[in-house]
Protein backbone atom coordinates (compact mmCIF):
# COMPACT_ATOMS: atom_id res chain seq x y z
CA UNK A 1 0.00 0.00 0.00
CA UNK A 2 1.37 3.23 -1.09
CA UNK A 3 2.95 5.64 1.33
CA UNK A 4 0.27 8.72 2.18
CA UNK A 5 1.71 12.39 3.25
CA UNK A 6 1.54 16.09 3.51
CA UNK A 7 3.76 18.20 1.63
CA UNK A 8 4.26 21.93 2.25
CA UNK A 9 6.42 24.04 -0.48
CA UNK A 10 7.21 27.59 -0.69
CA UNK A 11 8.66 28.16 -3.86
CA UNK A 12 10.79 31.25 -4.36
CA UNK A 13 11.68 33.43 -7.39
CA UNK A 14 10.34 34.79 -10.33
CA UNK A 15 6.85 33.05 -9.98
CA UNK A 16 4.13 35.14 -10.00
CA UNK A 17 2.88 36.82 -13.32
CA UNK A 18 4.02 33.42 -15.06
CA UNK A 19 1.27 31.21 -14.87
CA UNK A 20 3.14 28.98 -11.76
CA UNK A 21 -0.34 28.45 -9.78
CA UNK A 22 -1.90 27.22 -13.34
CA UNK A 23 1.36 24.95 -13.91
CA UNK A 24 0.85 23.94 -10.40
CA UNK A 25 -2.16 22.62 -10.10
CA UNK A 26 -2.00 21.00 -13.99
CA UNK A 27 0.65 18.76 -12.72
CA UNK A 28 -0.86 18.50 -8.85
CA UNK A 29 -4.44 17.14 -10.71
CA UNK A 30 -2.17 15.40 -13.24
CA UNK A 31 -0.63 13.57 -10.54
CA UNK A 32 -4.04 12.54 -8.52
CA UNK A 33 -2.82 14.96 -5.48
CA UNK A 34 -5.42 17.51 -3.07
CA UNK A 35 -4.67 20.64 -2.05
CA UNK A 36 -3.62 23.64 -2.99
CA UNK A 37 -1.32 26.58 -4.41
CA UNK A 38 -1.46 30.57 -3.87
CA UNK A 39 0.83 33.26 -4.17
CA UNK A 40 2.30 34.97 -1.09
CA UNK A 41 2.13 38.76 -0.50
CA UNK A 42 6.16 39.28 -0.78
CA UNK A 43 5.70 39.13 -4.56
CA UNK A 44 8.67 36.48 -5.02
CA UNK A 45 6.84 33.45 -3.54
CA UNK A 46 3.94 30.63 -3.98
CA UNK A 47 3.12 28.38 -1.90
CA UNK A 48 1.92 24.63 -2.10
CA UNK A 49 -0.02 22.29 0.35
CA UNK A 50 -0.67 18.96 -1.32
CA UNK A 51 -1.17 15.48 0.25
CA UNK A 52 -1.58 12.04 -1.90
CA UNK A 53 1.05 9.40 -2.42
CA UNK A 54 4.25 10.21 -1.45
CA UNK A 55 5.89 8.86 -4.90
CA UNK A 56 3.64 11.32 -6.55
CA UNK A 57 4.32 14.42 -4.05
CA UNK A 58 8.02 13.65 -4.64
CA UNK A 59 7.27 13.74 -8.77
CA UNK A 60 5.27 17.06 -7.80
CA UNK A 61 8.37 18.49 -6.19
CA UNK A 62 10.75 17.93 -8.83
CA UNK A 63 8.01 19.30 -11.50
CA UNK A 64 8.11 22.80 -9.06
CA UNK A 65 12.12 23.05 -9.17
CA UNK A 66 11.26 23.21 -13.43
CA UNK A 67 8.69 25.47 -13.22
CA UNK A 68 6.72 26.66 -16.42
CA UNK A 69 8.74 28.61 -19.14
CA UNK A 70 8.80 32.01 -17.89
CA UNK A 71 9.39 31.31 -14.28
CA UNK A 72 13.10 30.83 -12.26
CA UNK A 73 12.77 29.37 -9.27
CA UNK A 74 15.69 30.01 -6.88
CA UNK A 75 14.70 27.59 -4.19
CA UNK A 76 11.97 25.66 -2.39
CA UNK A 77 11.38 25.22 1.63
CA UNK A 78 9.58 22.07 1.93
CA UNK A 79 8.23 20.43 4.72
CA UNK A 80 6.70 16.97 5.16
CA UNK A 81 4.14 15.59 7.76
CA UNK A 82 0.92 13.39 8.12
CA UNK A 83 -1.35 12.90 5.40
CA UNK A 84 -4.76 14.72 6.72
CA UNK A 85 -7.57 13.79 4.15
CA UNK A 86 -8.45 17.49 4.24
CA UNK A 87 -8.76 18.03 0.11
CA UNK A 88 -11.18 16.95 -1.86
CA UNK A 89 -9.61 18.23 -5.09
CA UNK A 90 -6.66 20.69 -5.80
CA UNK A 91 -7.20 24.35 -6.40
CA UNK A 92 -5.91 27.74 -7.21
CA UNK A 93 -6.49 29.88 -4.29
CA UNK A 94 -6.99 33.71 -4.73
Amino acid sequence: MPELAYLTAVVYGHVQGVYYRAFTSRVAKSLGLRGYVRNLPKGNAVEVHAEGEREKLEELLRQLEIGPPESLVEKIDTTWSAFTGQFSNFEVRF
